[in-house]
């Protein structure tokens, strides 16, 4: 039997029958509901739910998008993405600074239900092991997106994504910024491999681990001479500086919050010894140093060196609550926003 939270009448943005695509609260909205429209689709594959007892499509026709394509891995058969192509044309939809997506390309997370559990949570290993760029999926989304550039450009494009998937936008949105395109990219809870020093209560303690962090960090790569071996790596974290990917975090989420101490003390290191070892571990993580000097070439993906943070500073209930993406369509959200710029 399913879920209300699957049942768009039941919980979906029912109140958002006018768009206006400038309100960031409708963007946000539509993003979201267009991501929980994958998360749907697989739950109808488990299911055997079909025709009239599907429960997918009122999540993207009711702001009257069509789905042209669903994403499959080859591993499991799940659908872990789809692409959507909104109906009305751009002459038609009035709108003023921000135009309407033509397509959207939503990638869902992790769903702990038979059918799909066991890949999911190996890509959440993968992701852990700053590996997720040699999976099926990124491969096959990023394969998706460059089609799709190549018949309608970059500008009418958007990506997003939630939890695993939120990771897998980030890493397709990373190499379309090194081919030229800047895609207009929504991360709902994207997670961030590293210990969760942002839930430590103490702020001096706290402070002080990021700072041991962040010198270990630059003394491991240091050590392995990283950067000999990439002079260019700080023009490339520049070079993807100029995109601006939207970042929903949660701050009760242990699994993004993260983001916003990273952001925070980076600001803080850039301060210290002419910001060096700010820079060097604004772009390394312990883990794919380590990597790297094994041999195995690795990038810490999920750092970022320009963001647009979006906060959620309400109470949560639990883990469930605070990770889903169900809050992020709701008008009664207390938000904190904060644009993040690498310099």
């Amino acid at each position: 039997m399913a879920s209300d939270r699957e049942i768009f009448s039941l919980s979906g943005p029912l109140k958002l029958t006018v768009i206006d695509w400038t309100n960031a609260h409708h963007r946000r909205s539509i993003a979201a509901s267009l991501v929980q429209g994958v998360y749907i689709l697989e739950r109808d594959r488990q299911e055997n739910r079909q025709s009239a007892n599907a429960l997918a499509s009122p999540w993207w026709e009711f702001f009257n998008f069509q789905l042209v394509h669903v994403l499959v891995d080859p591993d499991d058969l799940s659908f872990f993405g789809s692409i959507y192509e909104l109906r009305l044309s751009h002459s038609s939809c009035n709108y003023l600074a921000q135009t309407p997506p033509r397509y959207v390309v939503a990638f869902r997370g992790t769903i702990t239900k038979p059918g799909s559990r066991s890949q999911d949570l190996k890509l959440d290993l993968q992701f852990m092991k700053n590996k997720l760029q040699h999976s099926s999926r990124f491969h096959l989304g990023l394969q998706a997106v460059q089609n799709i550039v190549s018949k309608a450009g970059g500008a009418s494009i958007w990506l997003a994504g939630h939890s695993l998937g939120s990771a897998i936008a980030l890493l397709v949105g990373r190499n379309m910024v090194k081919l030229g395109y800047h895609l207009e990219t929504y991360l709902f809870n994207p997670p961030f491999a590293s210990l969760p020093l942002e839930k430590i209560k103490n702020e001096k303690l706290k402070h002080g681990a990021r700072i041991a962090v962040s010198v270990i960090t630059a003394g491991l790569a240091a050590a392995v001479k990283l950067n000999s071996q990439k002079p260019h790596q700080d023009d490339e974290f520049r070079v993807l500086s100029a995109w601006i990917p939207y970042l929903f975090v949660n701050a009760s989420d242990p699994i993004c919050s993260e983001y916003l101490g990273y952001f925070t003390h980076r600001e803080k290191m850039m301060t210290i010894a002419g910001g060096k070892i700010g820079r060097i571990a604004a772009q390394n993580s312990i883990a794919s140093i380590i990597s790297t000097a094994r041999g195995n070439k690795s990038e810490a993906c999920h750092l970022l060196p320009s963001a647009y943070v979006t906060t959620n500073l309400g109470p949560c209930q639990d883990f469930k609550q605070a990770h889903g993406i169900h809050q992020w369509w709701r008008p009664d959200l207390h938000l904190e926003y904060k644009l993040h710029q690498y310099r």
